[in-house]
């Protein structure tokens, strides 16, 4: 099963994640410390040859080589090509575990839908969250080395209570030698419920069809679950990044060699014995392709490896609750405490009582307005106000014909004028309307006088 810390990491303190070094299971050092005992010898070996075995001749030559290897193991773009493959793996672990279905939304559809407290009802939603769940166990046997151990055959999956005999005779029946036939107990989940609605079991059309799409979604992520394991991440690019890594600490492993005599870059006296920094880029580049190695098939049994195993128990466990024991056990109608209360003041334990806080209710909550400048008024009635006043009073302003090769400055100077010429074309003939109307009244009263 995954390893847990969250509650390790559960609060930001001092040395908090070097508390996580110490750990064994699941660590880096569980990963590749095979791997570093056996490069550390083999760099070990390399460097007593050199200073007690090797004649004056064949010193030379190892320098260089030494040298040669030293320069061009620039070359090997490892932390790229590596730093790209396991954040892609990353990805497509969590995808997988996404990817595992779960039975409990289907599990309250039918506890809803599916009514009855006889022995037939019971049996029916029994029988479909079975069917269900055996779909699921028998996928996980195709992929999992853990789950395949546990129902080696389909005679276990039988003893086990998860299928009968008759099904297993029924499900052997179909052939099978050019496909998977995991679905199989969903076609017995549909006709279940083709023969739940028959017999009105199901007397809401609209449950049936909420119980087919969670159903339907079950199933596609089945499918989802086989088909990562059978479309694995591209084999060449595994290939790539793992002789790259490789061929990176062989040449390594020459080319960190100390050597006297002769001035190499980044060669100290402590390199002499024990090369410090070629350690921790073996911790830092092997331990990543180790992290790629485990994750990219999270259904073995590797320690961050799904407990599928007690996935598939939990599960069964929790249906068969969910549609048929908890239904007679519901607790009955009852006031709560704070039935009566308008302002409910929960309670606190002493130790939670810091993380009660003050309701946050927005970042200007508390921000004054001068009282001032609390009066309401209209902006569309002044503005009507201003426009009529700029035409009773103009401002004159002198327009001076420039020419087309003005600045933008003279161009802002004539915005006024030209806003006000706007506003006298559209408003002097209105105006002049209404003086001809008005004075046409008092000739006419005048004449009929």
């Amino acid at each position: 099963m995954t390893v847990s810390y969250q509650y390790e990491v559960a609060s930001s303190t001092s040395g908090g994640f070097t508390r996580l070094l110490l750990m064994w299971r699941g660590s880096l050092y569980k990963l590749i410390y095979r791997e570093l005992m056996l490069y550390l010898i083999l760099f070990g070996i390399l460097s007593t040859l050199y200073r007690h075995v090797f004649t004056a001749a064949q010193k030379r030559e190892f320098e260089q080589i030494v040298i040669y290897c030293d320069t061009l193991i620039k070359l090997i773009p490892l932390s790229f090509v590596l730093g790209f493959y396991v954040s892609y793996v990353a990805q497509r672990w969590w995808k997988q575990y996404q990817a595992i279905p779960w039975p409990d939304k289907i599990m309250h559809l039918v506890a809803l839908y599916v009514v009855g407290n006889d022995d037939y009802s019971r049996m029916l939603r029994r029988s479909l969250m079975r069917y269900l769940n055996l779909s699921l166990i028998l996928v996980l046997r195709s992929i999992s080395s853990a789950v395949k151990r546990r129902f080696p055959t389909l005679d276990h999956v039988v003893d086990s209570g998860f299928m009968t005999t008759l099904e297993l005779q029924l499900y052997q029946s179909v052939p099978s030698v050019e496909f998977n036939t995991y679905w199989i107990p969903c076609t017995w989940f549909i006709n279940l419920l083709k023969e739940a609605r028959k017999n009105h079991r199901i007397s809401d059309a609209q449950g049936l069809k909420l119980i087919m799409e969670e159903f339907n979604e079950f199933r596609t992520k089945c499918g989802l679950l086989w088909s990562y394991d059978w479309v694995s991440i591209p084999l060449v690019y595994t290939q790539v990044v793992t002789l790259a890594t490789y061929s990176f600490f062989a040449v390594a492993l020459i080319g960190r060699q100390y050597i006297e005599g002769v001035e190499k870059q980044f060669q100290l006296k402590i390199d002499k014995y024990v090369p410090i920094f070629t350690i921790l880029q073996f911790f830092f580049f092997m331990g990543l392709l180790k992290v790629a190695e485990q994750l990219i098939n999270p259904f073995g049994d590797d320690d961050e490896d799904f407990e599928l195993n007690w996935l598939i128990d939990r599960h069964m466990k929790v249906s068969y609750l969910g549609v048929d024991t908890l239904m007679s056990r519901c607790p009955p109608l009852v006031k709560d405490i704070y039935y009566d209360s308008e302002n409910v003041s929960l309670p606190y334990t002493e130790a939670a009582a810091a993380y009660k806080k003050k309701t946050y209710r927005g970042s200007v909550a508390n921000m004054m307005v001068p009282e001032e400048k609390q009066m309401m008024f209209l902006p569309g009635i002044l503005e009507e106000e201003e426009e009529q006043s700029s035409v009773l009073t103009p401002r004159t302003s002198t327009i001076s014909l420039a020419n087309p090769s003005d600045s933008p400055s003279n161009e802002r100077r004539l915005a006024g004028p030209l806003q006000h010429l706007q506003r006298w074309l559209a408003i002097v003939p209105k105006r002049l309307c209404s003086w001809i109307i008005k004075n046409s009244r008092q000739l006419k009263r005048s004449t009929d006088g």
